[in-house]
């Protein structure tokens, strides 16, 4: 069973965003891979960290997490951290790292030097980006594949990203001579202290540029159009989100792709309503098949069904269609068909109609007795099906 997020974060429910973000890089301090080499349950706890803090410091996330717990986010959150390195490209920023490259090790240090390692980082990661994807009913009953056609920044086709004219463009930056870290030594009470931080001239790459690319200008990424296939899942549910890893906008200088947002847009279905994991559908007949009995078809997610309507059923009765719902998010259980029978009355009715309607009203079985079909009303019995649901 999976952990609460604000659990693992050890916040309450009612923490600000500040005191999130506060709680995460203290946590992330304490299980860094550095400080816990080989530690594997140090490092899982690293990871676990990483996806509560994504959902709970995003504010869209976050709200489907507290309605409908890890159901709301599963496949939103940490699917992309294949590596510790995936998180540390994503939360630079909380520990006043640059961008996408970042240590908090040393930012918990005030910047000593790790072992004798040092870092060439790539250029700046890219941004991400946000669009919305309309499905309907059906695809979200069943999930699908859907190609679309992306507008966004793009790997310059000239220089393939490198920001040069070509490849004699490119030689070692004279300042840090190539390694992309400058390295400074400081004495302090303890004794001599040795700092790293980024080559301020090549922004760590380790190389510079003579002569710039025309396309693109040194960026390394042009304005273009990406054609991408998403894999929707089963289940989701209007206003949920998708992160795809690396389909977003370019990074500058051969840095790494920002993520895909894609925001899920259900499209209105003429016939089901969606109530959470029920569909609802309202069933209208005439007077004379509520009080005889009759066979109809209704529409379902998998088609046309047919649907035997009791005799005697009055307007209003709530009849269920067991799993012929739409499946959680989390691929556990399906939801049901609820389908609410109306009776219709004409407005404009013949005279022949008139005569057999008022020799009907008099009959003894056409007389309302006291309690009998008066069951719970309409909305009560609405609100005991869903309320059932858990």
């Amino acid at each position: 069973m999976k952990k609460d997020y604000y659990e693992i974060l050890e916040v309450s429910k009612t923490a600000t965003a500040d005191e999130i973000k506060k709680a995460y890089r203290k946590i992330a301090l304490k299980y860094h891979p550095d400080r816990n080499q080989g530690n594997k349950d140090a490092e899982e706890k690293f990871k676990e960290a990483a996806v509560a803090y994504e959902v709970l410091s995003d504010a869209e996330k976050r709200k489907k997490y507290d309605q409908f717990g890890h159901a709301g986010v599963d496949g939103q959150a940490g699917g992309h951290y294949q590596n510790t390195e995936d998180i540390f490209r994503n939360f630079g920023d909380i520990f006043g790292g640059g961008g996408g490259n970042f240590d908090p090790f040393e930012a918990f240090f005030g910047g000593a030097s790790r072992s004798g390692g040092q870092a060439r980082q790539k250029g700046r990661k890219g941004v991400n980006l946000r669009i919305k994807v309309k499905l309907s009913l059906h695809d979200i009953a069943f999930g699908i594949q859907k190609n679309i056609k992306v507008k966004k920044h793009v790997v310059c086709h000239t220089c393939s990203g490198s920001g040069a004219k070509d490849a004699s463009s490119i030689g070692k930056c004279s300042h840090c001579n190539g390694s992309g870290v400058v390295r400074k030594v400081s004495n302090t009470i303890l004794g001599q202290m040795q700092t790293t931080t980024t080559c301020p001239v090549c922004n760590g790459r380790g190389e510079s540029i003579t002569k710039k690319c025309a396309t693109c200008h040194g960026l390394g990424t042009e304005y273009g159009e990406e054609s991408i296939q998403l894999d929707i899942p089963a289940g989701l549910q209007d206003g949920m989100q998708l992160s795809v890893a690396g389909k977003g906008n370019a990074g500058e200088n051969g840095g790494p792709a920002g993520d895909l947002i894609v925001q899920i847009e259900v499209e209105n279905n003429t016939e089901l309503e969606i109530e959470g994991q029920n569909l609802i559908y309202s069933l209208t007949v005439n007077f004379a098949d509520a009080v005889l009995g009759t066979q109809v078809e209704v529409p379902t997610i998998e088609g046309k069904a047919k649907f035997k309507v009791p005799a005697g059923t009055p307007s209003g009765k709530i009849f269920r269609l067991n799993g012929k719902g739409l499946p959680s998010v989390n691929s556990y259980g399906r939801g049901d068909q609820l389908i609410v029978l109306n009776i219709y009355s004409p407005k404009h009715i013949s005279a022949e109609e008139k005569k057999l309607l008022e020799k009907l009203k008099d009959s003894p079985n056409f007389s309302p007795k006291p309690g009998e079909q008066t069951e719970q009303g309409f909305f009560e019995r609405m609100k005991g099906f869903f309320g059932s649901e858990g």
